[in-house]
């Protein structure tokens, strides 16, 4: 039995730039892919620019920003995998009534960005394409102060399994990653590690993610023509803990 690859597939990726979604872009080219990476962040399109060195795309673009993506969706023509990896909205981690409305709206920007995305991109798709979306393991194994990413979370999923149904056959799928290292948390500064480990102490793999690991996860959803409406968690057994 002959492995699935991406080879000599299209493939768009928003939220392409850094962390989970430009492991993704390396990973998705190193199976031949043909591969957009799209960013909003100048510093982190730079990056993504010399991390790509001419092995994929990279292109500015933001979530909200349709015509911006429709550009891109031109460029490429016929879309065969449609990844969306942004975080599209800032979110306010402390408890749900100290916060203002303001701040509880603004984290559902991750689910409106995520549905201009699929709006604008889906005439593109190819008959056979794909929908890839990112959530968080939150959405399910919630904590104190996590209401915006737990909320977000699960109507990201939610959203996942309706599009499942309406957009069949074109499969949609939804990784959930755990807690992961990513420049997420480059605010720690010297104290990130110490703390990536502390907060992995209870789960049943007791470390930090990666986020190459997390996009073996998106390739499998990817890559699997039989997965459709599907939420893969890529979190070290964190909902079990």
């Amino acid at each position: 039995m002959t492995a699935a690859t991406l080879a000599g597939k299209n493939v768009v990726i928003i939220g392409g730039t850094a962390g989970i979604g430009l492991a993704t872009a390396i990973a998705a080219a190193e199976q031949g892919a043909k591969v957009w990476a799209a960013g909003r962040s100048e510093a982190n399109l730079e990056k993504a620019r010399t991390v790509a060195n001419g092995k994929f795309e990279v292109r500015q673009a933001d979530t909200h920003d349709a015509e911006a993506l429709q550009k891109i969706f031109e460029e490429v023509g016929t879309i065969d995998h449609l990844v969306s990896a942004a975080v599209g909205g800032e979110r306010t981690l402390k408890p749900f009534l100290e916060q203002t409305d303001e701040q509880f709206k603004a984290a559902y920007d991750k689910l409106w960005g995520y549905c201009k995305v699929v709006r604008t991109g889906a005439p593109y798709l190819a008959a056979d394409g794909a929908v890839t979306l990112v959530s968080g393991s939150p959405a399910r194994k919630i904590k104190p102060a996590q209401s915006p990413l737990s909320c977000v979370g699960a109507s990201v999923e939610n959203l996942v399994r309706c599009l499942a149904v309406e957009m069949a056959p074109i499969r949609v799928n939804v990784v959930s990653p755990g807690t992961v290292d990513t420049a997420m948390f480059d605010f720690m500064g010297d104290e990130k590690e110490a703390n990536l480990n502390a907060m992995t102490t209870t789960h049943l793999i007791k470390r930090p993610g990666t986020s190459g690991e997390v996009a073996q996860g998106l390739l499998f959803v990817m890559n699997n023509n039989f997965v459709t409406g599907t939420t893969v968690d890529v979190d070290g057994g964190r909902i079990l803990s």
